[in-house]
Order: structure tokens, then C-alpha cells, then sequence
């Protein structure tokens, strides 16, 4: 039995680039494979992962590897960023990742642009699963980065489901179809940046849902707007944590690793 089947969703996978598919101009999906991926689960679509780049100095890939409670971080450290698990597919092992393209920088844009078969990348989880609770209706917001983790909620959704999703992005061309329940009415929006607020609140704050019915929520993005949307639900509709999915995945301005601690302060509030 290999490491990673003794120590679960912590070792790191290594797994191995198979092919490249641009959905979109910013919008890219890598499919991967490995043997690592043998014993993975095949009904987490949506859950969040952690995924290791090679060292941006060295250009080598070298994973951290635990010993009981310890991780181990090899000479030349990863990269790392959060990700979400768009399909796993156990009869090919084949796992696909949707990335976000801003870009030719390292670590996550710039190997997406540049990666062909056989580039290998680490992988931990999966992890965080969003599962909306059942309701009379549906409300769901985010920008490209929340688009993975969307689609597999919309996916899950029951084919009476109604309600609305909201989809900022920068650019019209990134518009592409998604599969969802035919109640659920989904709406692009287009951000400019001198629009105040985004076009994300404003949509989230414009829904008028009938006094007595149920809601649940997915928001999902960046900072300002999941806060946002989060407060609005939150005292719109009382939803609280089980009901809402709240979680916001960058910050303008700021990079993974600055706006790390800050991120998980704001998941860790209470609602």
C-alpha cells in the first residue's frame, strides 16, 4: 500500500498533466492522471484542494511529505494555491482542474499557460465539500475563481430547483454554457471597474424572494463581494451556515500568501 493510501487526503499526490482544454480565453480546464489518484474519491465535485507548483526559483517540483504529526518541506519549497476538483473520473483516473488564466506569472497562471503532457504538479485534499441544503430557493454568486465550485453545485442541484445565479467576469468572451436545473436562471454579468458597487452585490441585492420560503446560498469570489453579499443574506434572509455556503477566495491587490490569514478569519466568523 503506497504512502498515500496510509495517510489519507494528507500525503501530496503526485499527479501528471494529460491534456489541456481552453473553455475559454481566461478559462482553462488540465486534465490529470496518476497512479496516486487510484484510491481517490469520486463523489467530492466542488470540493477544494491544495495544489503544489514547482519552486519558482528552482523550476523543480519537490514535495512535503508528513512523519506522525509533522510536515516535512523539502529544500526547495512548492508553490502552493487553492483549487477545486471540477470531475474525477475513476474508470479513466482521469481528474480535471479548472484554472483561472490572468496571466504568464508563476505559479498557478503562468504553469497553466506554459504546461503540455507529462507536467507533473502535487495535489492534497479534497477538502471543504459545498453541498447546498435542500430549499425553496436558490441563490448562488461568484466570479470566475467560484465558476468550478458553481458549476458542481448547480450540477447537484435538483432538476426542480429554482432560484438565480450570478456570474461576474471581466471579459464577455468567457461566457460559455453550464449545465443546471432549468428553474435556476443564470446571468453574466460584465464588471467595470469604475462600477460602485460590483455588479455582483448589486445583482445579489436585487433579488426579491416571497415572504415563507426558504433560501440557500453559495457566494463565493473576491473579498469585498462576499462579504458583502454574505451581510445581505445574512440579514436579508437570516441564513446562517447552513444554509450558506460564504466564502471568499482572493483579495484584490493582495496575494495568496498576504491575504492568507485574513481569509480564514473572515470563513471563521460566526453567522
Amino acid at each position: 500500500m503506497s504512502q498515500n493510501k496510509q495517510a489519507g487526503n494528507r500525503q501530496p499526490r503526485l499527479i501528471e498533466c494529460v491534456r489541456k482544454t481552453y473553455i475559454t480565453p481566461h478559462f482553462v480546464r488540465v486534465t490529470f492522471t496518476g497512479d496516486d489518484l487510484r484510491d481517490f474519491p469520486s463523489d467530492r465535485n466542488g470540493a477544494g484542494i491544495k495544489v503544489f507548483f514547482p519552486n519558482p526559483q528552482t523550476g523543480t517540483l519537490e514535495l512535503p511529505h508528513w512523519e506522525g504529526e509533522k510536515i516535512i518541506w523539502p529544500e526547495h519549497k512548492p508553490a502552493s494555491r487553492a483549487y477545486t476538483i471540477r470531475y474525477y473520473r475513476p474508470e479513466s483516473n482521469e481528474l480535471d482542474i479548472d484554472f483561472v488564466v490572468h496571466g504568464t506569472e508563476p505559479p498557478g497562471s503562468g504553469w497553466v499557460v506554459r504546461c503540455q503532457p507529462g507536467d507533473q504538479l502535487g495535489l492534497v485534499g479534497p477538502g471543504q465539500h459545498p453541498v447546498l441544503a435542500p430549499a425553496d430557493r436558490y441563490i448562488l454568486a461568484g466570479d470566475l475563481t467560484a465558476l468550478p465550485a458553481m458549476s458542481a453545485v448547480l450540477e447537484m442541484l435538483p432538476e426542480v430547483a429554482q432560484g438565480q445565479a450570478f456570474i461576474e467576469i471581466d471579459h464577455p468572451e468567457d461566457q460559455h454554457s453550464l449545465t443546471h436545473p432549468p428553474g435556476i436562471d443564470v446571468q453574466w454579468l460584465i464588471r467595470d471597474p469604475a462600477q460602485a458597487p460590483c455588479p455582483l452585490i448589486a445583482a445579489v441585492q436585487s433579488v426579491e424572494i416571497p415572504q415563507g420560503l426558504s433560501v440557500s446560498a453559495f457566494i463565493a469570489g473576491e473579498n469585498r463581494s462576499v462579504i458583502a453579499c454574505r451581510k445581505f443574506m445574512v440579514e436579508t434572509y437570516q441564513l446562517t451556515k447552513k444554509s450558506m455556503y460564504a466564502v471568499p477566495y482572493w483579495r484584490r491587490g493582495k496575494s495568496e500568501e498576504k491575504y492568507h490569514d485574513e481569509r480564514h478569519e473572515i470563513m471563521d466568523e460566526a453567522y
